[in-house]
């Protein structure tokens, strides 16, 4: 089976291409903006690099985040679409899933939210609780129990892991290929991917009044 995985939720463009079990190709470009420019160009060259056409491709992973609001709508509309083109799944992985993805015991995946909060989810062999926002300032984060052999992984892991002074350990595999490996290995049902939103957008409405349309 090809799984075809990408990820615009944080200021970067990120793919990664599995057959089975064997990582084909991965590519990751920081970037704080232009991901909708450059996906689609970066999806090709990515399948160029591995001989094969949008055709042979059989599944679809897709970050869902949390993180960007923008750049999440960028990589589940395109899944949607690519999935609705060619008449295959498209499954959704968070990246706390992702950064988790592999690690046998209790874990707390951690992303940085801004403004000096953590977005964290604790899993245990892949099963995980329910993610939290929560503020680094009050302290805030749900400790995972305490469990006496929990560790703390992901982008956000030294701020995390400081603050409940727990073992911070990196997980080798890339969040990238941890979305492609979910997405392979995941039984699909039927649903559309869909934004992991856990907090209000940055951007308010404006105050002034709407124009009047005049006919």
């Amino acid at each position: 089976m090809l799984t075809l995985a990408f990820d615009t939720s944080a200021a970067h463009c990120a793919a990664a291409l599995l057959s089975g079990e064997r990582l084909v190709a991965s590519r990751r470009e920081d970037m704080v903006k232009g991901q909708a420019e450059r996906l689609m160009p970066l999806l090709e060259e990515l399948l160029a690099e591995a001989g094969v056409t949008w055709r042979d491709l059989d599944r679809i992973g897709v970050g869902i985040g949390p993180g960007n609001f923008t750049g999440i709508r960028i990589s589940v509309s395109a899944a949607r679409g690519l999935a609705l083109a060619l008449g295959i799944p498209a499954i959704g992985v968070s990246t706390l899933e992702a950064q988790a993805y592999g690690m046998d015991h209790w874990v707390m995946s951690c992303l940085d939210a801004r403004q000096n909060r953590a977005y964290t989810q604790v899993f245990y062999r892949g099963v995980g609780e329910a993610p939290a926002l929560s503020s680094l300032d009050d302290q805030s984060i749900p400790k995972p129990h305490l469990k006496a052999d929990c560790v703390v992984t992901g982008s956000f892991a030294e701020e995390v892991g400081r603050v409940l002074n727990l073992h911070i350990i990196q997980n080798p595999i890339k969040p990238i290929e941890a979305i492609a490996r979910i997405a392979a290995e995941r039984t699909p049902d039927g649903s559309r991917p869909a934004p992991m939103y856990m907090r209000p957008a940055d951007a308010a409405p404006p105050k002034d009044p709407a124009p009047v349309i005049l006919e």
